[in-house]
């Protein structure tokens, strides 16, 4: 059933392409948003607009939005290279290769640590949306690393509530280009869907409050090698921040990074690993921590970088 929205143009938005304004009010991307235009489901004070129509602060907009797409059904499918580094009755928590999302997503058709642990006998709790029960967290489909998944129905909602009140470990590691100054420091800066990239984040005015805390482990002449620990767990977050301080992640090249460093060490993704995970166990209550080691090719591109150093 079609949704039916009409709201007042906030004043923040004033001079807005209408495409771009529908996206921020309704969580939409860019292209979601273009094509319900297209549609002729909006008008702005009764009329019919283009995309690329600018809004005025306080005039009316009437939105028609369609029935969400269903959501994908997890295809239990083993996921070669994703090991697991602990497992007991109530959570698993595997080492995520490249390539892998974490839960099925509309548009994703590439395989998920939800289906590989499926698709390898794995029993996983049923709590959460259908697409995504038992998933606590999530990394990027080309971040790799250390992620846990729970089994039980109580590991479900005790973990859910930790990460909801940051009460995780969550250790990455970054290797980017140039040298932060400071080579220890916070970006703190809000984040929200790109205002024009479809699928990419940004530092936003108004965005999410977004906190990251790096400390530069070792230098090199072309990178520095970053520990990284994000007080807050936004989409991207660390991509996106350390791209907004000019120093975008080596491989990214989403948000800005040079291809040409990147062909050099043989990269195809961004080099972003979880090295590590801790915390409170959600039912034997004692400390846990898990730690990744880094895959082949980030091993392979950091050497380079020291090599030339």
């Amino acid at each position: 059933m079609s949704d039916v929205r009409s709201l007042p143009v906030p004043d923040g938005l004033e001079g807005e392409r209408v495409d771009a304004a529908l996206a921020r009010l309704f969580g939409l991307s860019r292209s979601r948003a273009a094509d319900i235009i297209a549609a002729g489901d909006v008008l702005l004070d009764g009329s019919q607009v283009s995309k690329s129509d600018r809004v005025t602060g306080g005039s009316w907009l009437e939105v028609t939005l369609p029935p969400p797409p269903s959501a994908p059904v997890p295809v239990a499918e083993p996921v070669p290279g994703m090991g697991i580094l602990y497992e007991d009755d109530d959570i698993v928590v595997v080492n995520k290769p490249i390539g892998v999302a974490a839960h099925p997503t509309v548009g994703w058709t590439g395989q998920t640590v939800l289906g590989g642990l499926l698709g390898a006998g794995h029993t996983i709790a049923t709590s959460g949306a259908s697409e995504r029960q038992g998933i606590v967290h999530r990394l990027d489909a080309n971040t790799t690393g250390a992620m846990v998944v729970a089994k039980s129905e109580i590991a479900y909602s005790r973990l859910k509530r930790a990460f909801k009140e940051r009460r995780i470990d969550k250790r990455y590691q970054a290797l980017v280009q140039g040298h932060p100054d400071p080579f220890r420091g916070t970006v703190d800066a809000p984040i929200d869907r790109h205002p024009s990239h479809d699928g990419r984040f940004a530092v936003v005015a108004g965005g999410k409050p977004s906190v990251t805390h790096y400390d530069t482990v070792e230098a090199f002449r072309a990178a520095s090698l970053l520990d990284v620990d994000l007080e807050t767990g936004r989409t991207h977050q660390i991509r996106v921040h350390m791209s907004a301080v000019r120093h975008p992640i080596v491989g990214d090249m989403a948000y800005g990074a040079d291809p040409t460093l990147a062909a050099r060490l043989g990269l195809k993704r961004q080099w972003l690993h979880a090295v590590r995970l801790g915390f409170e166990h959600p039912v034997q209550g004692d400390w846990v921590e898990f730690e990744s080691p880094y895959p082949q090719d980030l091993a392979h591109a950091l050497e380079i970088v020291a090599s030339e150093s």
